[in-house]
C-alpha cells in the first residue's frame, strides 16, 4: 500500500531534522559530562521508530526522545558509559507505559514518574524500573481513586 512507503520516505527525509533537534539536548547534557554523537542519535531515532512500530503507535515529532534525554541526563545513575543504552530502554519503557495507561497521562508527567522511580526506589536499575512501572500501570488501571488523584495532580 502507499501509506507504508510514504511513512518510510518520511522517516528517511526527517532523520536529519530529528537528529538536529536532538543535538540541541547536548547543551544540557554537557553539564553532566554527557554528549550524544550524530550517529548515536540516529540509532536512537531508528530504535524509537522500531519501538513505535512494535506498539502500533505513531509520533510525528521527537519531543519524547528529547525530553527523555534532557531529564535523564541529570540522573546520578546515568553516565557516559550507559547514557545511550539507557535512552534505548527508556523509550521502550515510555511507550509501553503509554499503552498500559491508555494514553491518559501526559508525556511530561509520565516521564517525571519514570525519573522519580528510576532515581528513587529503583536506584538506577532499568529492570527494576520496568517492574515498578508495570505495578504502577496496573494500579492506575485498576484503582479509580489512584488514577483520579494522579490525573488531578497531572492537570496542575
Amino acid at each position: 500500500m502507499f501509506l507504508p512507503k510514504m511513512l518510510h520516505s518520511l522517516d528517511s527525509s526527517m532523520l536529519e531534522k530529528y537528529t538536529d533537534e536532538i543535538v540541541e539536548v547536548n547543551q544540557k547534557a554537557k553539564e553532566f559530562g554527557l554528549v550524544l554523537t550524530r550517529d548515536e542519535i540516529k540509532n536512537i531515532i531508528v530504535s524509537r521508530n522500531q519501538v513505535l512500530h512494535s506498539y502500533g503507535r505513531v509520533e510525528l515529532s521527537v519531543e519524547v526522545t528529547k525530553e527523555l534525554a534532557e531529564v535523564f541526563c541529570a540522573s546520578p545513575y546515568v553516565d557516559d558509559k550507559n547514557y545511550v543504552s539507557a535512552l534505548y530502554e527508556l523509550q521502550e519503557i515510555f511507550y509501553y507505559l503509554k499503552n498500559e495507561t491508555e494514553d491518559k497521562i501526559g508525556d511530561s508527567p509520565l516521564i517525571a514518574v519514570m525519573k522519580d522511580y528510576f532515581d528513587g526506589v529503583c536506584n538506577g536499575s532499568l529492570e527494576l524500573l520496568k517492574s515498578k512501572l508495570e505495578e504502577f500501570a496496573e494500579r492506575f488501571r485498576s484503582e479509580p481513586s489512584f488514577r483520579n488523584s494522579f490525573l488531578e495532580r497531572d492537570e496542575r
